[in-house]
């Protein structure tokens, strides 16, 4: 008999297998794993398919910017902020108790967005989705890449990515959370 401190959140790890009622954990598990990530994609592509901009210029970047680092003083957030289009850094802040391994994760995670066309957060969701690493299964340096969230593409309506605005320095669901919050607010207020 099981014990009620004993953990079945695991049961790969364990060796649990199959449950008294003779249902295979292991499986249940990794299917309700499954399911979550899938509903964390569905959340995450309405994201996108909502946050979209008429026009993005150097302004909006600075306004965008500056509201960013109003709220993270506001909430008492220790990030960094940037924001790039087409390879140009824009705008760039970090907050005190931020250091230079925050703006390490920015371009990590800016490298990713680039190169998939999808925040940082999504793409990190979609190979645990697959049950994959991508760390291993991107192949690609996780030197340069990191699909963790907190890159959020510039997207242009009718055009398509253009860029980045990233924060780092919460845990990922919170990074992209902030970004998403924001870049709301902004769209809002301004368009």
């Amino acid at each position: 008999m099981r014990k009620a401190s004993q953990t079945r959140k695991f049961p790969l790890l364990q060796g649990e297998g199959k449950g008294e009622d003779g249902v295979d954990e292991s499986r249940v598990t990794i299917d309700h794993k499954m399911n979550e990530h899938q509903q964390l994609l569905d959340t995450l592509r309405r994201h996108e398919q909502e946050l979209q901009f008429t026009e993005f210029s150097n302004e909006t970047a600075l306004a965008l910017g500056l509201m960013l680092v109003e709220a993270a003083k506001r909430e008492q957030k220790a990030i960094t902020i940037d924001i790039c289009r087409n390879g140009q850094q824009l705008f760039h802040y970090a907050m005190p108790g931020t250091s230079a391994d925050n703006d390490a994760w920015i371009q990590r995670k800016n490298n990713v967005v680039n190169r998939y066309g999808h925040s940082s957060f999504f793409i990190g969701t979609d190979f645990r989705a697959r049950a994959k690493n991508f760390d291993i299964d991107a192949r690609l340096d996780p030197n340069l890449y990191a699909a963790h969230g907190g890159a959020f593409p510039i997207i242009i309506r009718e055009v398509g990515v253009i860029g980045t605005i990233t924060v780092s320095g919460l845990p990922q669901a919170e990074d992209h959370e902030f970004v998403v919050g924001q870049i709301r607010a902004f769209l809002g207020s301004h368009e």
